[in-house]
């Protein structure tokens, strides 16, 4: 495979030429992301304002083509193994596999082929002999987590060293629908997060970030902590919060509005987080 270097602010998902798989050089990961996009169409159910991904629509993911996903999963982890792809496109110190993951363009868990697609990956991580350590990780709005059928993929997932990445950039539901469009309630975001850690070890993911000139304010902190003190109050621990900042640019028309904080202004939030008792993971 031929084409541009990555590096963390390269998230091309054509940078393999490929339909449904693509690699990520994820500085959260710290190594490369074989990305799985079910959303090709660039359609979401949500519109977060920070979103890179152009022409982004509303809707669900088109049916998914399976043994084409098979087969360019297959061929990718081969070349990813044997050929000369980490060497020619990837940064040395970022040359290892770190996971699989559910990303993409838009909401994947919108795909009705959800729970096939996981299984279709636990099948070909183990023909491939690829090492359980092996994280599949499924980076998710969570808006659709009551599905059964999510749930069964998500069930799956756990006995793949799974990980949730739930988003949760505002604990409320104005501030819902200022940073991600959504009229989704808070009651059913939460409803949805107590199921995604009951199935799958969970972390939140939070995009901090300035609108306006103006960072977040005093109340969307205060939200938050208490958002999270009343899961834990009930006993739904999540693994920690992956709390980070604007890595690329925009491609909503919201884009000149938004400004990245500064590294201190993002860890005095985190300080705030691990006072209550979960790690926070900072990635600026």
């Amino acid at each position: 495979m031929t084409g541009v270097n990555l590096n963390v602010a390269n998230h091309d998902r054509d940078s393999a030429a490929l339909r449904y798989v693509y690699p990520v050089v994820s500085r959260r990961a710290g190594g490369v992301s074989i990305g799985i996009n079910l959303n090709p169409n660039n359609a979401c159910n949500w519109r977060c304002i920070y979103c890179q991904v152009p022409d982004l629509a509303r809707g669900a993911a088109p049916p998914v083509d399976l043994a084409v996903l098979e087969k360019e999963l297959r061929g990718f982890i081969g070349e990813l193994l044997h050929g000369d792809f980490m060497q020619n496109r990837v940064p040395e110190s970022m040359r290892r596999i770190n996971d699989i993951a559910l990303s993409g363009n838009g909401e994947p868990t919108s795909a009705a082929e959800f729970a096939q697609a996981i299984e279709l990956i636990g099948r070909v991580r183990r023909e491939m002999l690829l090492p359980e350590t092996l994280k599949t990780i499924l980076i998710t709005n969570g808006s659709l987590l009551h599905r059964s059928e999510v749930q069964q993929g998500l069930r799956a997932m756990a006995r793949l060293n799974g990980e949730i990445w739930f988003k949760l950039d505002r604990a409320s539901e104005a501030g819902m629908r200022l940073i991600n469009d959504t009229n989704t309630g808070m009651d059913r975001m939460r409803a949805n997060l107590v199921t995604a850690i009951a199935l799958c070890p969970t972390w939140l993911q939070t995009c901090w970030f300035a609108l306006d000139g103006m960072p977040p304010g005093k109340q969307d902190e205060e939200d938050y902590l208490g958002f999270i003190s009343a899961l834990l109050r009930d006993g739904h621990k999540p693994q920690g919060v992956l709390l980070y900042g604007l890595a690329r640019p925009s491609r909503q028309a919201e884009a000149p509005r938004l400004s990245a904080l500064s590294e201190e202004s993002i860890q005095a939030f985190a300080d705030r987080i691990a006072k209550l008792g979960l790690p926070v993971k900072i990635s600026c």
